[in-house]
């Protein structure tokens, strides 16, 4: 097990949903943290120019609360895009590091297929980016570390997917991830980068404002309105708290033999959009839900077998939707009324 006292670590795209969470455990681990953000893809520059977007308002402060916290922690935040491959040349090779996170993409599939030309670009040009200047530098920066998708299995033929299982991607979003992992290999194999992908699955938790599917139940139960979801009650997803990724992230970083390795990274349990919903009665009794078609580009999903994480780096996820949905809707429902003011 190795320390994080003294790591220096940049996180690409570090002032998102994920990335925030992350740059603040690593700083209080010890770690030397710096971010690397344009703050134009859902967050904070977005919400601040797109005032139709549903509770943008609210997604404005939500991202502000982030860059706040960030500040807070002591936590470096470069404005940059990642696109840019000369800055972020520039920069890699001004700020030390031995550990580079890749976070910089469109983390939404609906968004992706409804406009493929800015996904790829901000999803497989800051990859490429970072990447290059990574391989040209890799004697400092020593492990890669990139978050997939579990997009990337396609339809769960089975109900459970191991790292193992074959991927077949439906729609411009999960293809995209997949590519970028095969990327990722083939720089390991040309250049020696070691690397370490992880699969993450239906995240869920504080000062998300990606619009997932348990952030829209809260929000609009929040509103007294009436729910629209996209799919019927018996989907199913493995819904995983904050947290228990964040935790996952540590291990990897702690243990050498993460390396060259992909990791399922979930509770490890599908749950129902059903089971989810009656979290939210228990809060909000009246709340009346409407059940849509998903479309032919949302995959039929399930578990993610998270036992190689388990045995590989003794991954222990702690939150079945149980108490990980309930913290979640107790912290929003705590906040609401500011973030309405």
């Amino acid at each position: 097990m190795k320390t994080l006292v003294g790591r220096k670590i940049i996180l690409v795209g570090g002032a998102g949903f994920i990335g925030h969470h992350l740059a603040i455990r690593l700083k209080k681990l010890g770690a030397q943290v710096t971010v690397l953000d344009s703050l134009m893809i859902n967050n904070y520059y977005h919400y601040l120019q797109q005032k139709h977007v549903p509770n943008a308002e609210i997604y404005l402060k939500l991202t502000q609360k982030r860059l706040d916290l960030l500040k807070e922690h002591g936590i470096r935040l470069i404005e940059v895009d990642a696109r840019d491959y000369r800055f972020i040349g520039f920069l890699l090779c001004e700020i030390p590091c031995d550990t580079l996170i890749h976070l910089a993409a469109v983390a939404h599939a609906d968004k992706s297929n409804k406009d493929p030309y800015s996904t790829i670009d901000h999803s497989i040009r800051t990859l490429e980016n970072t990447l290059d200047v990574a391989r040209t530098n890799h004697n400092d920066i020593n492990h890669f570390i990139f978050f997939s998708s579990s997009m990337v299995y396609g339809n769960f033929n089975s109900g459970i997917v191991t790292e193992d299982t074959p991927c077949d991607p439906i729609g411009i979003y999960g293809a995209l991830k997949y590519c970028a992992e095969k990327i990722i290999k083939a720089y390991k194999e040309a250049f020696g980068l070691a690397y370490t992908i992880i699969r993450p699955s239906a995240l869920y938790g504080e000062r998300c404002v990606s619009r997932r599917v348990g952030q829209i139940f809260i929000e609009e139960a929040l509103k007294k309105g009436e729910i629209s979801i996209t799919g019927d009650k018996t989907s199913s997803l493995d819904f995983t708290y904050i947290d228990d990724l964040v935790n996952g992230v540590m291990k990897v970083l702690e243990n050498d033999n993460s390396r060259n390795q992909t990791f399922n990274m979930t509770y490890g349990e599908a749950r129902t959009i059903k089971q989810m919903a009656d979290i939210v009665k228990e809060f909000f009794p009246n709340i009346k839900i409407n059940y849509q078609s998903k479309d032919k580009l949302t995959p039929d999903r399930g578990t993610l077998d998270v036992k190689k994480a388990r045995e590989m780096l003794s991954y222990n996820p702690q939150y079945p939707l149980e108490s990980g949905y309930r913290k979640y809707i107790e912290w929003y429902m705590k906040s609401w009324e500011s973030l309405k003011s």
